[in-house]
């Protein structure tokens, strides 16, 4: 928009750089602040329903989003995820895509009307990924992993996937221990210690796990954008299970399920834990690279086992003689 002879004119704009996003709302994923700019109410009740049971925490500077929804276009297929230097993208069609610049932890998205209304879709494709991946550049350093805590020390289940990470972390919340995560656990690269935070309020879990927890009969098994078929489950229903946003980790796990096998743990070389995490980390350029191994060195400061169990209750009897300074 300018002025010209006193008169109001507006500028041409084929870039859609200068279209109005009457819409604004700050949320604190797991702490760091968003501020989004939008013309949807789709994107502000996704976000709602991402990030609304948590608040600030963290004093840094926020992210930035600028969220476009047009009428044109179908819901977005599955994107392609690629990255140069420190720049991101997220490229569906061209009426489904985002940008965005970990340096300045800013980025923009446009989507159809259709992809924003499905809120579980345009979550987990775009608007969490773009966060989660702009903070994993900075804040926080994300491993694939469960956490629960007994008496303040936090326990880190590693494994891949189907060795029963979540299964086992809710098993735990069960029989007294307080939940932290479910798969993805972040380490907070600034602390001095181990110092992790999760996502308590929601668990999700294998479509049959009301095999193992009766009281999870009504939840029905639904697809993720993924294609896995999961229930998750609010842990707000269960006022009796206790739940934190951040623990001290003071012993790390990696599970291995076995059937039939006989539940047993092993205790690793210094530094072996440490190794195998790393390997599963992803590139994200060497600034980044040298954060992630700072960071998740400091694990080798913990004991560190390797499970194998085959029933619920054994392991979890296990795991509760596994770390002894925490009685």
């Amino acid at each position: 928009m300018g002025i010209v002879g006193g008169l109001r004119i507006k500028s041409f704009d084929p870039l859609l750089r200068d279209i109005d996003l009457p819409l604004a709302a700050t949320c604190y994923p797991v702490g760091f602040r968003l501020d989004i700019a939008t013309n949807s109410r789709d994107v502000l009740e996704a976000a709602a329903e991402s990030w609304g049971p948590y608040g600030p925490e963290f004093e840094c500077p926020p992210l930035e989003l600028r969220i476009v929804v047009r009428p044109e276009g179908d819901l977005a297929s599955e994107p392609s995820f690629r990255s140069q230097g420190h720049y991101f993208s997220i490229v569906s069609d061209r009426d489904n895509f985002a940008s965005y610049d970990s340096k300045a932890m800013c980025g923009y998205c446009f989507v159809s009307a259709r992809t924003a209304a499905d809120h579980t879709w345009f979550r987990y494709f775009f608007l969490e990924t773009m966060v989660y991946m702009l903070l994993a550049q900075r804040y926080v350093v994300p491993l694939h992993a469960a956490c629960v805590a007994r008496k303040g020390s936090g326990f880190l289940l590693c494994g891949a996937s189907g060795a029963g990470k979540s299964t086992l972390a809710y098993a735990c919340a069960r029989a007294g221990w307080t939940y932290v995560a479910d798969d993805s656990t972040l380490l907070l690269p600034d602390a001095d210690d181990c110092m992790a935070i999760g996502r308590p309020h929601l668990v999700r879990l294998r479509d049959d796990a009301a095999k193992l927890f009766p009281e999870l009969a009504d939840y029905s098994p639904r697809p993720r954008p993924n294609g896995k078929l999961s229930i998750e489950v609010p842990l707000s229903a269960f006022p009796e299970i206790q739940t934190a946003a951040h623990c001290r980790i003071g012993c790390v796990v990696f599970l291995e399920r076995k059937s039939g096998g006989a539940t047993r743990a092993e205790a690793l070389p210094r530094g072996e834990a440490v190794e195998t995490l790393l390997r599963d980390m992803p590139s994200y350029g060497e600034e980044v690279r040298a954060m992630v191994e700072k960071t998740v060195q400091r694990l080798q400061l913990v004991p560190a086992y390797r499970m194998q169990y085959d029933a619920l209750d054994d392991a979890l009897d296990l795991l509760s003689k596994l770390a002894p300074s925490t009685e």
